[in-house]
C-alpha cells in the first residue's frame, strides 16, 4: 500500500463526515421549529449539543492519547451512528419526545467533541508516515474542510426541502458510518509503533500502581501545565478565541444586518459567504503546496492583515456589491494561508506522547467563546448602530491579531523540528520555557 494512502484516506473521512455534520447543522435547528414550533427549545438543542462538545473536548485528551487516536475515532464515529441515527428513528416511531431528543443530542455532541480531537491528533501521525511537509498536510486538510462545510451547507437546504429534516439527520448518521469504516480500513497501513499509543509519566505511573483516575487526572493535569507553560501555544489559543468570537459575531449577525440594512438582501448575504469560502479553499490549497518555503511569522502577519479588519470596514462604508466580492475574494485567499501555518507551528511544538491531551485542550479554548460572538454583535448593533460596531470589531480583529507583532517569542513559529524533536518525551522540548509577562 502506498505511504500515502492512510492520508488520502483520512482527508477523504474528514471530508464525508463533515458535509454530513454540516447538512445537521441546518436539519438539526429546522426539525425542531418544525416539530416543536419553540425558538427557545431550538435553542436549548443547539446549547445541548455544543456545552459537551467542548467540555468533553477538553477533558477526553488522557483518552486519546492512552488508547491511540485511530481508535477513539473509529469508536466515537461508530457510537454516533446510533444517537443520531436514534432521533428520525424515534422521530418515525412517535417516540422521540423533546426531552429524549436532548440527551440524543447532548450524547451526539458528547462523542464529537473527543471524536472530532482524535482525528486532529491523527494528523502528525499521517504526516510522519507519509513523509510529507507538515505545511502541506494541514493545508490539504484545512483546504478539506472548507470545501466540504461549504459543499454540505449548500446541499443541506435542498435536501431538508427534498427529503425532509429526519431523513437528513439520518444521512448525517450515514456520514459518520462511512466515516469510520474509511478510518478502520485506511489506516491499517499505519506501522504499530505510530497506530499505538506511547506511555508518559502518568501512563507510567498507572502501570506502577497509581490509581485510574488519579492516573488521568495526572495525565489532564500534565496536558495544561504543558500548554500553559507555552508562551507560543498560549498566544494562539487566546489569538484564536477572541477572533473567533469575533468571526462568529461577523457571520452570526454583523452579516445578516449588513444584508437588510444595505437593501442587497439575503441573496447578497449567501453570495458574499459563498465567494469567501471559494476564495479560501483556493488559498488553503495554495498554502498546502507553498506555505512550507514561506516564512511562517511573515506569512501570518500579512494573511491576517488582509483577512481581517479588510472584512469589517468594506462593510461598514456605503461600498457597491462588487467591491464588497472583491474584498471578500482577498481576504478569503489570504485567509487560506492562516490554518495552515497554525495548524503546523501547533503540532510541531507537542511532544507525540501528549498529542491527544494538548491540542483537545487547545482546540476546547480556541472554541471557547464561540457561543458569545452572536450577542457581542447583538449589543454593539443595537448600542451603537451597525457600522460603529462593525469598525470596532474590526478594530478588534485587528488588535488581536497584529499583538504577535510585538512579542518577539511569537518568532519562534519560524522554526521547524524535525521528526525527532516532534516525538520526543514530553518532560523536555518546548513547552518547558516560562510565560514570559
Amino acid at each position: 500500500m502506498n505511504r500515502r494512502t492512510p492520508l488520502r484516506g483520512f482527508l477523504l473521512a474528514q471530508a464525508v463526515s463533515l458535509v454530513g455534520t454540516r447538512v445537521s447543522m441546518i436539519a438539526l435547528p429546522w426539525f425542531v421549529l418544525t416539530t416543536t414550533g419553540s425558538a427557545t427549545r431550538t435553542g436549548l438543542v443547539a446549547l445541548a449539543e455544543m456545552a459537551p462538545l467542548v467540555t468533553l473536548k477538553a477533558l477526553t485528551g488522557p483518552l486519546v492519547d492512552r488508547l491511540g487516536p485511530r481508535r477513539v475515532a473509529v469508536t466515537a464515529d461508530a457510537a454516533s451512528v446510533l444517537a443520531v441515527g436514534a432521533v428520525p428513528a424515534l422521530h418515525a416511531l412517535g417516540l422521540l419526545t423533546f426531552p429524549l431528543l436532548l440527551g440524543l443530542v447532548a450524547l451526539a455532541g458528547a462523542l464529537r467533541g473527543p471524536g472530532d480531537g482524535a482525528k486532529n491528533a491523527m494528523v502528525p501521525l499521517l504526516v510522519d508516515h507519509a513523509g510529507t511537509p507538515m505545511e502541506r498536510v494541514t493545508g490539504l486538510t484545512s483546504a478539506v474542510e472548507r470545501t466540504a462545510s461549504t459543499l454540505g451547507a449548500a446541499v443541506a437546504g435542498g435536501l431538508v426541502a427534498v427529503i425532509g429534516a429526519a431523513d437528513a439527520l439520518a444521512l448525517d448518521a450515514a456520514s459518520f458510518a462511512a466515516s469510520a469504516g474509511v478510518l478502520l480500513a485506511v489506516t491499517r497501513a499505519l506501522p504499530r509503533h505510530l497506530a499505538e499509543p506511547t506511555p508518559g509519566p502518568a501512563e507510567r505511573r498507572v502501570e506502577a500502581g497509581t490509581s485510574r483516575l488519579g492516573g488521568y487526572l495526572a495525565e489532564l493535569r500534565e496536558g495544561w501545565d504543558f500548554l500553559r507553560r507555552d508562551p507560543v501555544l498560549v498566544g494562539i489559543c487566546g489569538m484564536v478565541a477572541v477572533t473567533n468570537l469575533l468571526d462568529q459575531a461577523y457571520a452570526a449577525l454583523l452579516v445578516p444586518v449588513w444584508g437588510r440594512h444595505s437593501g442587497y438582501g439575503v441573496g447578497a448575504v449567501g453570495l458574499l459567504f459563498a465567494v469567501f469560502s471559494a476564495a479560501a479553499i483556493a488559498g488553503a490549497m495554495a498554502a498546502s503546496a507553498w506555505a512550507q518555503r514561506l516564512p511562517r511569522f511573515r506569512t501570518y502577519l500579512l494573511a491576517f492583515l488582509l483577512a481581517g479588519a479588510p472584512r469589517f470596514v468594506v462593510l461598514a462604508l456605503p461600498a457597491p456589491l462588487w467591491a464588497v466580492l472583491a474584498v471578500a475574494v482577498l481576504c478569503g485567499l489570504a485567509g487560506g494561508f492562516i490554518n495552515p501555518v497554525l495548524g503546523a507551528v501547533t503540532f510541531e511544538r507537542i511532544p507525540a506522547p501528549m498529542m491527544g491531551r494538548v491540542t483537545t485542550l487547545n482546540s476546547a479554548l480556541c472554541w471557547s467563546l464561540i457561543p458569545f460572538g452572536g450577542i457581542v454583535g447583538g449589543v454593539l448593533v443595537a448600542g451603537l448602530g451597525l457600522s460603529p460596531a462593525l469598525l470596532l470589531v474590526g478594530a478588534g480583529y485587528f488588535a488581536a491579531t497584529m499583538l504577535p507583532a510585538l512579542q518577539p517569542r511569537w518568532r519562534e513559529i519560524d522554526h521547524r523540528p524535525g521528526r525527532s524533536e516532534r516525538s520526543g518525551d514530553p518532560g523536555v522540548g518546548v513547552g518547558d520555557q516560562p510565560i514570559q509577562a
